[in-house]
């Protein structure tokens, strides 16, 4: 409890501490003692007290080690390399060709990543405490670590196994629309709620269900496939090679196909979905009817996907995330909120609240990087009672 205060509330006294943990001052006093004597926490300044001594603000020490966040998306891997306040200290990227998304491919390109970061923010390899991995399938979250993605193709690819292979540091791997949230839900428009939907809009389409404070995952860490709940049978062909899901009709590429179905001049050759997405807002801006007709559908799609959701868990927020969504919620939000209330139930969708994510485009690799720092807050505190002991 002392190592989150102090990692989310930024610097913070002894006595503030104690009221925000429950814990006395004394035990306050002897935990703070062992973690400053490991260097994990050091002195901030000082702030004026009632009356008494000015007391004296703590907070984590932000070179006390590091962490590394991958994000594993559909045309690029992005990497960072993170201190323990989560500011960005290096980054590495490597395209994605259609066709090059072996497994083995891919997990050379990450440790590859990963050395260039290390290089060149130049530390010691040793100062790294692990390696986060968000990637688009569904993870077994057993030592082996496997991903089923089809959208690249992997059928039990074991990443996990591929990446061990040239790294000894901790390895944390994960959905990334699960740390697209993580990191929404600790660093940005997410803090604070208990009960909350992060959704992942890109090239694909997923969701972070957030339930009581805790990611939902189910039996097999599948849960949040909101990209696969189907809107309409029999409808357009998802990349899943099933008829109707959300995704065939509010992922980047299937809005722009619909766009490009509906104005064929519109389709420009060797440019990314982001450039083209975003040349199609501006398009709907200027006046052009095919695209804006087709924003309007797709704010109906985005309405009756997110009214679902809401029906189902009840959330107080849900926020659009990810580079499509960004670049959507931005154009549409006021027609996606009235397309949820046209379809949800009244008393869930009063209690919601619709918005978009705070995070950048490195939100995935962010909240790859808090999986290795969620660990690291464990394992620090064993130290802590260890060294207390």
């Amino acid at each position: 409890m002392l190592l989150r205060s102090l990692c989310f509330g930024g610097p913070t006294s002894r006595q503030k501490l104690s009221e925000l943990t429950g814990l006395s001052p004394a035990t306050v006093s002897t935990l703070v003692a062992a973690m400053i004597a490991e260097g994990l926490v050091v002195e901030a300044g000082a702030v004026e007290s009632d009356g008494g001594r000015p007391r004296i603000l703590l907070t984590v020490n932000p070179a006390y080690g590091y962490v590394i966040g991958v994000d594993v998306g559909e045309t690029r891997i992005r990497l960072e390399l993170f201190d323990l306040h989560m500011n960005g200290l290096a980054k590495a990227e490597h395209g994605i060709v259609r066709g090059e998304q072996a497994p083995e491919l891919v997990a050379e390109r990450i440790l590859d990543g990963v050395r260039s970061l290390v290089s060149d923010a130049g530390i010691g390899e040793d100062r790294v405490l692990g390696i986060g991995v968000g990637v688009p399938g569904v993870v077994t979250q057993a030592p082996e670590q496997v991903v089923d993605a089809p959208t690249y193709g992997w059928h039990g690819a074991p990443l996990g196994a591929l990446l061990r292979a040239g790294t000894t540091l901790p390895l944390h791997i994960d959905n990334g629309a699960n740390t697209l949230g993580q990191a929404e839900l600790w660093l940005g428009a997410g803090r604070g709620a208990r009960h909350m939907i992060v959704a992942l809009l890109g090239t694909g389409v997923g969701a972070a269900i957030i339930n009581d404070g805790v990611l939902l995952r189910g039996v097999s860490s599948s849960a949040g496939e909101w990209g696969h709940t189907i809107v309409q049978p029999d409808g357009r062909l998802c990349r899943c090679g099933r008829r109707g899901c959300l995704e065939a009709y509010v992922g980047a590429g299937s809005i722009l196909e619909r766009y490009w179905e509906a104005d064929p001049s519109a389709r420009s050759i060797g440019t990314d979905e982001e450039t083209e997405l975003a040349a199609m807002l501006v398009a709907a801006e200027t006046g052009n009817p095919a695209a804006r007709r087709v924003l309007v559908e797709t704010a109906d799609w985005l309405g009756i996907g997110i009214a679902n959701m809401i029906n189902l868990f009840n959330p107080e927020r849900f926020l659009l995330g990810c580079w499509a969504g960004r670049l959507l919620g931005s154009a549409l939000l006021e027609e996606i909120r009235a397309a949820v209330e046209r379809r949800a139930l009244a008393s869930p969708f009063r209690e919601v609240t619709i918005g978009l994510g705070a995070l950048g485009p490195d939100a995935v690799a962010l909240g790859a990087a808090t999986l290795v720092f969620d660990a690291f807050l464990s394992s620090a505190s064993h130290m802590v009672r260890t060294a207390e002991g």
